[in-house]
């Protein structure tokens, strides 16, 4: 040791060295400080009997309870705490509006959002509807994640912002399940978009803005998979006369959902597909799933284990909820996508109507707290309440969403999947499902293969939801269970989603107006590749999931290739288009052209609608470029064609801003680059301690959706979770989160997910090598 310490004081200098030894100390004392331990053993009031925690060389936990299953959550509880209670702590205050508390006036617009809306409160209103059953695996989670608060081990964050967190609560745990349906399922925003380009241009203006869907294009279940029923009378709804400001004031919420990182974004959906025995090399049925979610430090997810007397899951959690969220047990697998179904409604209210008054205080660190009077009407919150004195100008709008009415029993769903044995028994869970509505997709071991649009529908009579309706309408209940979309076993031998329309014209209820559902280029192209491959394996189910293939480049090419260069640098970039394959790897200059390209074409309603920045929905930019669509023109271009030209002049004026006038070093993985983001972004002084990006590859509405920011070109959404499992070999079944286990950030196991995911790589959830720790009462 003093060898190589005097080799080093005479390479750096002493000085030098003492800095390192010195940083090199408090890195280790940091590391201690946040750390619990992973091994030996660990008393737990509570627990009925004897729990093993193992972590495997991965760092994901395989945890055993001996005496009950209740002591198997009580310990998923107590590994997220101590894995991820940052990132917990911060969902929880997401929910209850209670971020301004440690992050100060910045945050206000965010609480004032999210005090309107009610999460937490509706988390509030659906505890006392669940079973005695899944209440119990509440409290057993709830006390594991407060025996984890005990070790007072606290991640780096709460040292930097200077507080410590509040016991673990039920309630904190149901808040986050409304934030995840919040994410996932609704159009209020639509409504309003639609309401504000009525007023501006009119009806034509609301039907290109917004195509419907392509009557050829395919659905998730047949014609011959829909039993036909009497229709349920619906109609698109009558427009509303909206003051102006009233609109603006509800549309101003998107900054806040923006800043959340949970805004509509094309293509921020999921896939997920499952082929029976017939179609696989082993006989037995082989499923897949992959939601697109925001890409966030720490993930989203957590893979565990969890065993006990009556139960064995395993597959992806989300920390601050007690089950597996996707993932297998020993007889079923399951995976999910959005439906999209519309499940919010605004309500112009009439003179006169009944408002309850919400008063919420807002705690603001270092300022004096915020009083919010939030008034509720029948239907719901008022939306269009920005302030007290903004009540005196425009139109009184409400809220009404499937998550926000009480008895919602979704945290029953999630517990009975994880028990469930088959068909029968998953889909009496299901019936349990409210919000975000989803597209199950199921598999057993004795060769069923399934799927079903679960969670709470409204039934409209005489009205679609398309925008905003009168106070004197309301919904006429919910679709029944028995008769929402699904099917067993088809003939066809598969089933696949990607967040396109659920159900063709005869199905009897309205699920939504067309609007709502995602241009099918993912499930074209899904749907492909499966039928490609007479029998699958697991192998070339993850090739189908790392597909980075581009169908829209396939639509928009012989339109783009038309254009006529302006100069010669022009002439090289539509050169190098034409020779590409449409595959958007991390080294084709082509998709790099093809996006920058793209990114302009989709700015084309700036000019007609200021307040919205573009509109990427391929079926928009398609359909305009195609149709000689209103939105091509403007006061400087007279039609489509000077549209593309002036397109593709800026792009290749912007790519060689970014990246030199050298177009040979244009690779799309040095402007595309997957951006996993955390809490402190905004910190210059920390951002880089905790962020992780890597160059990624993909686009728009590839299968391996690379959807990103357009002014940055980083992916900040995208396949958040990968698991493709096999009922012939179930403990070989592949999985993958975008960075890692643990929220520390001075963890082995922070991001080590990262290039795994990067390069289109799984584990596989063995025990392996590790560290076990015991829990014992």
């Amino acid at each position: 040791m003093s060898l190589v310490l005097r080799i080093l004081g005479k390479t750096l200098g002493w000085f030098v060295l003492v800095v390192l030894l010195l940083l090199g100390g408090a890195v280790g004392y940091l590391y201690y400080s946040t750390t619990a331990p992973t091994r030996g053993t660990l008393q737990a009031p509570g627990l009925k009997g004897k729990v093993e925690v193992f972590w495997d060389r991965n760092g994901v936990p395989h945890i055993k309870a001996q005496a009950d299953d209740l002591d198997a959550f009580f310990a998923l509880g107590y590994v997220h705490a101590q894995d991820r209670l940052w990132q917990m702590d911060f969902q929880r205050r997401v929910a209850a509006g209670r971020l301004s508390e440690v992050l100060g006036k910045d945050t206000l617009s965010e609480d004032r959002f999210l005090r309107t809306w009610g999460f937490y409160r509706a988390a509030e209103q659906a505890y006392p509807a669940l079973s005695e059953h899944t209440r119990k695996v509440l409290e057993a989670y709830t006390a594991g994640v407060n025996r984890s608060l005990q070790q007072g081990k606290l991640p780096l964050e709460f040292t930097l912002l200077g507080y410590k967190p509040e016991p673990w609560t039920v309630i904190d745990t149901l808040s986050w399940q409304k934030m995840m349906a919040f994410d996932l399922g609704g159009n209020w925003d639509d409504e309003v978009l639609a309401a504000r380009v009525r007023q501006k241009l009119g009806e034509r203006g609301v039907r290109e803005l917004f195509p419907a869907y392509p009557q050829d294009a395919p659905t998730i279940l047949s014609q011959q998979e829909v039993q036909s029923s009497q229709q349920v009378s619906s109609a698109a709804s009558e427009p509303v006369t909206l003051h102006p400001q009233s609109l603006e004031k509800v549309w101003s919420w998107r900054e806040a959902q923006v800043k959340l990182g949970m805004e509509k974004v094309p293509d921020k959906g999921s896939n997920n597909w499952v082929v029976s025995g017939s179609r696989t090399v082993s006989g037995k049925p082989l499923l897949a799933d992959d939601p697109h979610l925001s890409l966030t430090a720490p993930s989203l997810w957590y893979l565990a284990e969890l065993q006990g007397p009556t139960l064995h899951v395993v597959g992806g959690t989300i920390p601050g909820m007690p089950a597996v969220v996707i993932g297998r047990n020993d007889q079923i697998s399951w995976g999910v996508t959005n439906t999209n179904p519309d499940v919010e409604d605004l309500f112009v209210e009439k003179t006169g109507v009944k408002f309850n008054i919400r008063r919420e205080v807002i705690r603001v660190k270092g300022h004096a707290d915020e009083v919010l009077q939030v008034r509720e009407t029948q239907h719901g919150p008022v939306v269009s309440d920005q302030s007290e004195s903004a009540r005196v100008v425009g139109d009184t709008i409400s809220l009404k969403w499937t998550a926000l009415q009480p008895g919602d029993t979704t945290m029953d769903a999630f517990v009975g999947i994880n028990y469930a044995r088959n068909w029968q028994e998953f889909t009496e869970a299901l019936s349990h499902f409210v919000a975000p509505t989803q597209n199950f997709v199921f598999a057993a071991q004795n060769g069923d293969i399934g799927y079903y649009a679960a969670g709470k529908i409204p039934i409209r009579k005489g009205w679609d939801g398309s925008e905003p309706i009168s106070g004197d309408r309301d919904w006429s209940g919910y679709i029944p269970f028995a008769d929402l979309p699904h099917v067993l076993n088809p003939e066809k031998g598969y089933i696949a989603s990607a967040n396109e329309k659920v159900a063709p014209g005869n199905y009897p209820y309205l699920l939504g107006a067309d609007p709502v559902w995602t241009f099918p280029y993912r499930k074209r192209r899904i749907e492909q590749l499966i039928q490609a491959t007479p029998r699958h394996t697991p192998e070339t189910f993850a090739a189908i999931q790392n597909d980075v293939y581009s169908e829209i480049w396939q639509d928009l090419k012989p339109i783009l290739l038309k254009v006529k260069p302006a100069n010669e640098q022009e002439q090289q970039a539509l050169n190098i288009l034409s020779a590409w394959d449409g595959q958007q790897t991390t080294d084709s200059v082509g998709s790099t052209l093809f996006a920058a390209w793209y990114k302009q074409l989709a700015e084309m309603v700036q000019d007609e609608l200021p307040f919205l920045k573009e509109k990427r929905s391929p079926e928009f930019v398609v359909g305009q470029l195609r149709n000689e669509g209103l939105y091509c023109k403007s006061p400087t271009l007279k039609n489509c064609r000077e549209l593309l030209q002036q397109g593709l002049t800026l792009a290749v004026k912007d790519l060689s801003g970014r990246l030199g006038n050298n177009m040979q070093n244009w690779q799309w993985g040095k402007l595309h680059q997957v951006f996993n983001k955390h809490v402190f972004d905004a910190s210059d002084q920390v951002r880089w301690l905790f962020n992780r990006s890597a160059a990624s590859p993909g686009g728009l509405s590839t299968v391996n959706v690379g959807h990103y920011l357009s002014a940055t070109y980083q992916q900040v959404f995208g396949p958040s979770y990968r698991q493709i499992v096999d009922l012939s070999q179930p403990e070989q079944s592949l999985f993958i989160t975008t960075l890692g286990q643990n929220g520390n950030v001075l963890s082995s196991h922070y991001s080590n997910f990262m290039p795994l995911w990067q390069r289109g790589e799984y584990i596989t959830l063995s025990r392996g090598q590790g560290t076990g720790l015991t829990l014992q009462p």
